[in-house]
């Protein structure tokens, strides 16, 4: 059996800026500054990413960006749109199509779900701040989670200088 990390990452703060659709929303300036600093705990904490899957979003895909230049190697990194507006189930249904030669996988993605997905897979309630990273651990393979015991090993609200 093997051990799966899975970090979740909510994307940083956006903008609202007008006539722009909600999927095209972008960066705010703090979350510009924050995304990295979510990078920077990634590449301290979680050592080597194998694939991060990441909605289609600007915002999110903003995060992703600015965060993976703080990685030592970038990941093979897919877009899939069942995260954006994703429900539990549907991003659980990402996390289980997960390459099983992956060990340690990234999901970036939006409020409320990436907060129920962690709630509904650790049963302890859990509240991603925008940049916050949940991280899960649990063994066997990316099709067993949710149905496996998973572990909420670590928390972090990641936040750039002003």
């Amino acid at each position: 059996m093997t051990d799966r990390r899975l970090a979740i990452l909510r994307h940083a703060k956006a903008a609202w800026p007008e006539g722009v659709t909600d999927l095209e929303r972008p960066l705010a300036e703090r979350g510009e500054r924050d995304a990295p600093a979510a990078g920077r705990w990634l590449a301290e904490n979680l050592r080597r990413i194998d694939v991060a899957v990441c909605s289609p979003a600007a915002r999110a895909r903003q995060t992703w960006i600015l965060a993976a230049g703080e990685l030592a190697a970038t990941p093979q990194t897919r877009y899939d749109e069942r995260i954006y507006d994703g429900s539990p189930g549907d991003l659980l249904a990402v996390v289980q199509d997960i390459d099983e030669a992956a060990s340690t996988a990234v999901l970036i993605g939006h409020n409320p779900g990436v907060s129920q997905l962690v709630t509904a897979l650790t049963g302890q309630q859990h509240e991603l701040s925008t940049s916050g990273i949940a991280v899960l651990t649990w063994s066997g393979d990316w099709a067993n989670a949710g149905s496996v015991p998973v572990e909420l090993a670590e928390v972090a609200k990641p936040r750039g200088e002003l």
